[in-house]
């Protein structure tokens, strides 16, 4: 599948680890959330999960299959050779992750790559990676779903972000049904989201208010 940025609108992440390593009640969640309407998932199998290589190969097998169905983009964060082992349509690469030049390399023009900037330096030089699809900032507020996430940025400097950008930005990090919109008006790509949409209770109804501020 081929980049486009309309895909970053709604962009669901998570890994086993955010249902209490429950692979069933993942996959359920999941899959709600494709049928309601989310524009990407990204895969994001993190060290406090319990599953092995070849569970997280199985279980990214499954999620292509869903993401297939649902004609959804499958993200894989991080880990490029998981993302070829499952073909994934794309990989995130954060600052602290796999050198960004050398996923690119490995990668060619197999897949598209997402790149974590929370900073003006850092967005500085992804301007100058023509490889880069689009970036992720964040976090824009506090947040619970991510024990490792950066300092908060705020809406401003997430504004300020987007302006310097050359590539397509997606929000990430404690944003929520009172807030979103707020992000949104910083002129922001797309939404990036964990607990909103894995711990709502009416995803159906969480998704379509996100998918609103898109229309």
């Amino acid at each position: 599948m081929d980049f486009n940025p309309d895909i970053l609108h709604v962009y669901l992440v998570g890994g086993t680890q955010d249902t209490q390593n429950d692979v069933h009640v993942f996959l359920e969640k999941i899959e709600l959330a494709m049928a309601s309407g989310i524009t990407a998932f990204q895969y994001r199998e993190k060290g406090s999960s319990n599953l092995s290589t070849n569970q997280r190969v199985e279980l990214g097998l499954k999620l292509r299959t869903l993401c297939w169905q649902y004609a959804i983009p499958l993200i894989v964060d991080d880990d490029y050779e998981l993302a070829q082992q499952i073909d994934a349509d794309g990989v995130h690469v954060g600052q602290n992750d796999s050198k960004i030049k050398d996923v690119s390399i490995a990668v060619g023009n197999q897949m598209f790559i997402g790149y974590s900037c929370n900073t003006t330096a850092e967005v500085n030089k992804s301007n100058a990676m023509n490889f880069i699809d689009y970036i992720g900032s964040g976090p824009v507020f506090p947040t619970i779903s991510k024990a490792d996430a950066n300092p908060t940025i705020g809406l401003e400097n997430l504004a300020q972000l987007k302006q310097l950008s050359k590539h397509p930005l997606v929000a990430i990090g404690g944003i929520n049904e009172q807030n979103m919109e707020a992000v949104h008006n910083m002129g922001v790509d797309g939404i990036a989201t964990i607990s909103l949409i894995l711990n709502s209770d009416d995803v159906v109804s969480t998704v379509k208010k996100m998918k609103e501020l898109y229309k």
